[in-house]
């Protein structure tokens, strides 16, 4: 496993972090928690020490699952813990920004309750709140730092203009954005922002909700309620061309005797301005892969005919936009 420094953690972290969107069940298809406690001790035991995880991930089943198992661990591993916070919901399910500093200091004890902790080491605010003024939320956010409840100040899902108005009050030690080999905006400017202003990034979706890995097939269907079933990648003639897309890059992993996820993987850890990818798992044998995902490199001749193939497949990328949660 491969480890790298990042701002305001004392602790070098692994490239690799264990995302738990899925343990929320949420949009996932359900989890079971027996299974999800189970590949968090797996990917702690081999090497990967920052877990990634916020409330909104079964609307805090995901937060309790991360905080049973961290029990489990003790205290011989020392784990970096990021999480969230900024979004609500109601009864009905229904999801609303709100970066307010009252939400902040609500969420903040909800958190660390679920998560058994006395101090949370990257706290991130999960969408950009239009409503709250940025300046706002980061007072709010430095002054948890001060009380030791938080670690690094982290954003997700910010630009470098609205990242620049939150800078004004306080300092960001990490964003996280979305970014695959389908998934290419930030190469605009963010990641150069982001190597500029010494902010490490953990970008999240490196397998494309499952869409790298290879195992989805021209008549494979999604439940209601599962995410990809509202991913307009997923649909049509859309999704034959992704999957023409993959199918191009599996012998391109197999040269490295590498599979499609951990070529993925490799191929955005590669990638100037990345500090840290997110893998998701819901059980033991989905982290298993996660460990050959660093600790090699792509040639640049394969670097090269992935952008051939992007280019010729994929004319106009569909990004993940249809993710974005509703302005409070």
């Amino acid at each position: 496993m491969d480890y790298i420094q990042i701002p305001a953690i004392a602790e070098k972290v692994s490239r690799i972090a264990l995302g738990t969107w899925v343990m929320g069940g949420w949009m996932w298809g359900g989890i079971d928690e027996k299974e999800a406690i189970q590949a968090i001790i797996k990917a702690v035991d081999g090497g990967i020490n920052i877990i990634d995880t916020a409330p909104i991930y079964g609307f805090g089943k995901a937060e309790e699952i991360v905080g049973k198992a961290l029990r489990l661990i003790g205290k011989s591993h020392p784990i970096v813990i990021a999480t969230k916070f900024g979004l609500e919901w109601n009864q009905r399910g229904e999801i609303r920004r709100n970066s307010s500093p009252t939400r902040i200091k609500l969420e903040i004890e909800d958190s660390l309750r679920r998560l058994g902790l006395s101090v949370i080491d990257i706290y991130q605010v999960h969408w950009p709140d239009s409503k709250v003024p940025f300046e706002q939320t980061a007072e709010c956010l430095l002054k948890l730092k001060e009380q030791g409840k938080i670690r690094a100040i982290g954003v997700s899902n910010f630009s470098p203009r609205q990242m620049e108005l939150f800078k004004k009050a306080a300092p960001i030690h990490t964003n996280q954005p979305p970014y695959n080999l389908f998934e290419r905006e930030i190469e605009k400017e963010l990641l150069a922002y982001c190597i500029k202003e010494g902010i490490a990034t953990l970008t999240y979706g490196v397998l494309c909700r499952g869409l790298l890995t290879g195992k989805f097939r021209p008549d494979s269907t999604f439940p209601d309620g599962d995410l990809r079933k509202i991913d307009p990648k997923f649909q049509g003639e859309n999704f034959l061309r992704y999957l023409q897309a993959v199918e191009k890059f599996r012998p391109i992993a197999a040269r490295y005797g590498k599979s499609l996820a951990q070529f993925a993987a490799c191929w955005a850890l590669m990638q100037p301005g990345v500090s840290v990818v997110l893998w998701g798992a819901r059980g033991p044998s989905q982290i298993e892969e996660a460990f050959g995902a660093t600790g090699w490199s792509l040639a640049q001749e394969d670097l090269r005919m992935i952008d051939k193939i992007l280019t010729e497949t994929i004319p106009q990328p569909i990004g993940p936009e249809f993710m974005a949660p509703i302005e409070g």
